[in-house]
C-alpha cells in the first residue's frame, strides 16, 4: 500500500502530464463504449419496433428497402400498390387481418401516415405491447388526427389544436394543403418506436387533401373545399404498403408465395425478422469496423501513456536512485511505475464513462427526434464491463515496460545524475 500511495503522490507531482494522459484515454473508453452502445442500442430499437405482424406487403423492391420506409420511415417507396390489388390479396383465406399504409406527406418535418382506425389495434411492439392513447380518441371525423408523442410533446399540441399537413417530405408554403386544415383528436403514449414520430390520419382524409390534387400540384381552376369532400365518396386508389397478420404461422410462405407471384403488379412480401436479419448483415461489416477503429483508439491512448511513462524515467532516475537509497528493492521500483500506469488508466476509464453517460443524457432526446431509435441509458452490459476491464488489463501490462526499465538501473547509475 506504501509504493501505491507514493505512486499517487508521483502523479499529483506531474500532474499535467498525467491528466492530458488521462483525457486522451477517456476519449478513447467514451468512444469504444459509445459505438458499443449505440450498436446494441439500435439493434434492440429496430426489433422492439414491430412485432406480431407477419408479413409486410408493399411494391417490389428490396426486402430492406420495404421494411425501412414501411416501418420506421426511413426513404421512399419505389411504387404504390393499388387499392383493387390489396383488396385481392387480403382476401386470401389464411390472412386474419391487414392494416393498409398510405405515405408521401409530412407534418413539419414528421411522417404523416394513412392508415385505419385498426392500425391502433394491430401494431404491437416490444414483444406484444399495444399503442396507447394518453389523451383522446382514435380519429372519427374525416379531418381527425392522432399524434405520436413526440410529435406531440416537440411541436407542444394539445386536443383541439388545428395542424395543416404538407406534401411531400418538405413543409414549404407551395405544398401545403392550407384549405383542409386537421383537428388533434388523440395524442398516443411514448413507444421509443418511430410510431412516436407520425401523424396518424384516415385513408380517406389522404385521399380529401389531394381530390383537386395532380401529379403532386393543385389543378388550376379547381378548388374543393374541405366541406365539399364531406359528401363525396373517399375510396383509395393506391396504398404505399399493407401490415398482415395470418390466422397460422404455417401459412406465411404459402402467403408469401402468392403474393410474389401476383400477375396484375409487381409487388414483395416480407417477413420482417428475415428482412431485419439481412439488415444486420449489410450493417454487420460497418459495425465491426467501427469498433475495430475505436480499440484502436484505445491502444493509441495507451501508447501515449506508455511513451510519456518511457519519457519520464530518464527525468527521475535521481528519484529511484533516492527511493533504493533508503530500503527500496528494485521490486518496489517495477510495482511503482505499475501502479502509476494502472492509476492513469482506472482515472482515464472512470472519467471515459463518466463522459458516456453524460453525453448519452445530452445526445438521447436528439438521436430518438431526429432518427426514432431510443438509446437506453442503464447499467453497462456484461460485455461493456468485459471491455473496461480488457482496458483497464492493457493499461497496467503497458506499465510492464517503463517499469522494467527502472527496475534494471542501477542505484549507482541513478547517483551519478547530476541535478
Amino acid at each position: 500500500m506504501p509504493i501505491f500511495t507514493l505512486a499517487w503522490k508521483s502523479l499529483l507531482n506531474r500532474r499535467f502530464t498525467a491528466t492530458v494522459t488521462i483525457i486522451s484515454i477517456a476519449l478513447s473508453v467514451t468512444l469504444l463504449l459509445g459505438v458499443e452502445r449505440i450498436r446494441k442500442e439500435t439493434r434492440t430499437s429496430f426489433v422492439n419496433t414491430i412485432s406480431g405482424t407477419d408479413l409486410i406487403i408493399g411494391a417490389r423492391s428490396g426486402p430492406v428497402q420495404l421494411l425501412l420506409y414501411s416501418v420506421f420511415h426511413i426513404g421512399n417507396a419505389t411504387n404504390n400498390i393499388s387499392w383493387k390489388s390489396y383488396e385481392e390479396i387480403i382476401n386470401h383465406p389464411s390472412i386474419a387481418w391487414s392494416v393498409p399504409i398510405s405515405l408521401g406527406d409530412s407534418h413539419r418535418g414528421f411522417r404523416v401516415i394513412g392508415t385505419t382506425t385498426e392500425y391502433f389495434q394491430r401494431y404491437h411492439f416490444s414483444g406484444g405491447q399495444s399503442l396507447e392513447l394518453i389523451e383522446g380518441k382514435p380519429f372519427s371525423d374525416l379531418y381527425d388526427t392522432v399524434l405520436g408523442a413526440e410529435v406531440a410533446e416537440k411541436l407542444g399540441y394539445k386536443l383541439g389544436d388545428k395542424i395543416i399537413i404538407a406534401h411531400g417530405a418538405a413543409d414549404v408554403s407551395f405544398a401545403r394543403h392550407d384549405d383542409k386544415p386537421f383537428q388533434v383528436a388523440g395524442i398516443l403514449k411514448r413507444t421509443g418506436t418511430p410510431v412516436d414520430q407520425a401523424v396518424h390520419v384516415s385513408l380517406e382524409a389522404i385521399e380529401a387533401i389531394h381530390v383537386d390534387w395532380k401529379s403532386g400540384a393543385p389543378i388550376p381552376g379547381i378548388s374543393i373545399s374541405a366541406e365539399q369532400t364531406r359528401k363525396m365518396a373517399l375510396q383509395p386508389e393506391v396504398i404505399t404498403a399493407a401490415l398482415i397478420g395470418l390466422k397460422s404461422k404455417i401459412a406465411t410462405f404459402k402467403v408469401q408465395r402468392s403474393v410474389n407471384d401476383y400477375r396484375k403488379e409487381p409487388l414483395t412480401a416480407i417477413l420482417p425478422g428475415v428482412a431485419l436479419s439481412e439488415l444486420w448483415q449489410l450493417i454487420g461489416v460497418a459495425e465491426k469496423a467501427l469498433l475495430v477503429i475505436s480499440a484502436f483508439v484505445v491502444v493509441v491512448g495507451l501508447f501515449g501513456m506508455l511513451t510519456a511513462l518511457l519519457t519520464s524515467l530518464n527525468e527521475r532516475r535521481r528519484e529511484m536512485a533516492i527511493l533504493r537509497s533508503i530500503g527500496a528493492r528494485p521490486g518496489h521500483i517495477f510495482v511503482l511505475i505499475i501502479g502509476e500506469a494502472g492509476f492513469i488508466t482506472l482515472l482515464g476509464v472512470g472519467v471515459g464513462f463518466t463522459l458516456l453517460y453524460l453525453l448519452l443524457l445530452v445526445a438521447q432526446p436528439i438521436i430518438e427526434t431526429q432518427i426514432g431509435i431510443h438509446i437506453a441509458i442503464g447499467a453497462p452490459s456484461s460485455y461493456e464491463l468485459g471491455l473496461l476491464g480488457a482496458v483497464i488489463l492493457a493499461g497496467f501490462l503497458a506499465g510492464i515496460v517503463p517499469g522494467y526499465r527502472a527496475y534494471k538501473q542501477s542505484l549507482a547509475d541513478g547517483l551519478s545524475v547530476h541535478l
